[in-house]
């Protein structure tokens, strides 16, 4: 039969499964195409980056056969096995059904992806199409035959093929074509090894499988959360676990890098990297639902990062605190449905942030204040963290954003340097860290007087995003979030009703901002629109149940719901136009206000059923 794998094209951002272990990540297309895998780490050049490009930049496509006038069939249905992150995915054929399992198991050695076809019914001819491209599609590797193994090698990277099945290379591409009957399992292996080591060892698939489904089983049983919600809540927090690389405790904010927050524009970027932000907010609902090992883990990460210079706090670090991330354009690929320019490395680290100054100062008070072992430097940290703002919070930043444009005074910025001030203040009064507490107790209250008198409009009773600017910020959905003012402060309201207003898509999401002001300026410095943010959208659901319109809250809560794909899974924002996920995939900072969101509606009752 003529087979046309080589003419896949990568599919919508939520068609795409997540497998991985906890240190690097693949994404798994509905017709059973790996169309995006680093390794060893989820910040390594890709060997598969057909999802940035076409199928010439790697892919590995395992499903039935088919004719060369059909595109890939893909899987009538896939789920994860149980609470796990174990895929599979399954086949209908005219000859009989067959299931791919997918999975990475932990690592105990080298990285692997492991693939078993099984048959379920019928007779069904399938597929092994494995062309591998290292340095993100670039780079066409030396394939041989090391005994009864296959090897890629390229530069420092060699990724060794096994499989029970035959095989033969055509177009620099290694096919393997085979039959399965009911019950017959047929299994392929792909391991990462430095190429200046020995082989790896041959892999066990069927124990890897046993061991891996342990190993979430074993996981997930410490999730404290038993509400209406656990299902979305445990398939965030695996996710969550996914993107945290074991080795040091960092979490990624996605795997993934330069999926467009605007089809085909511009607004791509990378995000293999530890931001303080999303690592800070991550901490939180991992520790308010149970998981204390990983918090400790990421303060300890964090302590590390920051180690030998508190005063300079970057906003993102590498995963293993790496504090160098220059940004540059991968041209040789296309780019996600032709948005470029496709990016490494991101230039935003080097941004003046402050509000990350509050977002680790609360993720630390919450870690102390939940019990989690004392750690003395931690405390030193904060202390330090405060003495840089002492002096710089009065300066403009680029803000939660990392805007492009001109720095500003954003308001954002400004209540999260008073969240710093006032939980370090609690530390201190708690007789758990010495400092001025007077004078610290007059710097918190100037912050706050600063902010409600120059960052808030009184004619529309709303806060604004900067200081004299008419325009809104989703951000400031978090004023009563973090105890800045209660929320029944008329102002507070007053927000939340503006944003809701002024903010939100047609079918209720909210945008983070405005892209360009009344006069067309572009405020954040980029060319294009973008889609609406799912973590604002979150926010804004959370404020609903704040201020007592916890129906309301309820219905946009299981409206967000309803955007994740068939798995669970979320991008970074909804095209509300294009119906479709936008944007990194999947993205931490959309899971975690999920989780936080389903803990409150849970504990206000507010929930059907």
């Amino acid at each position: 039969m003529a087979v046309r794998l080589e003419m896949h094209v990568a599919g919508r951002i939520e068609d795409y499964a997540l497998i991985g272990d906890m240190q690097t990540a693949a994404l798994v297309c509905r017709d059973g195409t790996v169309d995006w895998l680093c390794l060893p780490r989820f910040d390594s050049p890709a060997i598969f980056a057909g999802l940035l490009g076409t199928e010439e930049h790697g892919f590995w496509r395992l499903g039935p056969a088919h004719s060369d006038d059909q595109e890939p069939p893909a899987a009538v249905r896939r789920r994860y096995r149980g609470d796990s992150l174990v895929l599979e995915s399954e086949w209908d054929t005219p000859r009989g059904s067959v299931r791919v399992t997918d999975f990475m198991p932990p690592r105990d050695g080298a990285p692997q992806v492991v693939r078993i076809v099984e048959g379920l019914s019928g007779h069904v001819q399938m597929r092994s199409a494995l062309r591998m491209r290292f340095s993100y599609g670039r780079v066409v590797p030396w394939v041989h035959r090391v005994g009864e193994r296959l090897v890629a090698v390229a530069g420092p990277d060699s990724v060794w093929f096994d499989s029970t099945a035959e095989t033969h290379g055509e177009d620099l591409t290694t096919y393997s074509d085979f039959t399965v009957s009911p019950g017959e399992r047929v299994a392929f292996t792909i391991s990462w090894e430095p190429s200046h080591h020995s082989q790896p060892a041959l892999p066990e698939p069927e124990v890897a499988l046993s061991n891996t489904e342990e190993f979430w089983r074993d996981w997930v049983a410490q999730c404290t959360y038993h509400g209406p919600y656990r299902e979305a809540v445990v398939r965030s927090l695996i996710t969550l676990k996914a993107l945290t690389y074991a080795p040091t405790g960092g979490i990624v904010a996605a795997p993934t890098t330069s999926l467009p927050e605007e089809i085909g524009g511009v607004r791509n970027w990378d995000y293999r990297f530890t931001w303080l932000r999303d690592a800070a907010i991550t901490l939180s609902s991992l520790l308010r639902t149970g998981y204390r090992d990983e918090a400790r883990a990421w303060r300890e990460w964090l302590l590390r990062a920051v180690a030998g210079d508190p005063e300079n706090l970057q906003i993102m670090y590498g995963i293993a605190g790496e504090r160098e991330l220059g940004e540059s354009e991968l041209d040789w690929l296309p780019g996600y449905e032709n948005s470029t320019p496709v990016r490494v490395g991101n230039g935003a680290a080097d941004q003046l942030q402050l509000d990350v100054y509050g977002e680790v100062t609360e993720a630390l008070h919450l870690a102390h204040m939940t019990g989690l072992a004392r750690n003395d430097y931690a405390s030193l940290l904060q202390l330090k963290l405060i003495q840089y703002l002492e002096t710089h919070w009065q300066e403009p930043d680029e803000g939660i954003w990392e805007v492009r444009g001109p720095r500003r005074h954003f308001v954002h910025s400004k209540v999260m340097a008073w969240v710093a001030v006032d939980r370090t203040i609690r530390l201190i009064e708690a007789g758990d860290a010495d400092g001025p507490l007077e004078r610290w107790r007059e710097l918190r209250d100037t912050i706050h007087r600063d902010v409600c008198e120059k960052g808030y409009d009184p004619e529309r009773n709303t806060f604004t995003q900067s200081y004299g600017s008419k325009e809104l910020d989703a951000s400031l959905l978090l004023i009563p979030q973090v105890g800045f003012l209660p929320p029944d402060d008329k102002r507070v309201i007053g927000t939340i009703e503006a944003i809701q207003r002024e903010l939100s898509t047609p079918d209720g999401f909210v945008l983070r901002y405005p892209t360009s002001s009344e006069e067309g300026e572009c405020v954040d410095g980029l060319e294009g629109e973008e889609g609406a943010f799912l973590a604002c959208s979150f926010w804004l659901a959370d404020d609903l149940a704040m201020i007592g319109r916890v129906d309301e809250a309820r219905k946009l809560f299981e409206k967000l719901l309803a955007l994740r794909n068939d798995l669970g899974l979320l991008a970074e924002e909804w095209d509300p136009v294009g119906q479709r996920q936008v944007g990194n995939f999947p993205q931490a900072f959309s899971h975690v206000p999920l989780i936080d969101t389903a803990l409150r509606l849970t504990a206000s009752g507010a929930y059907g059923g």
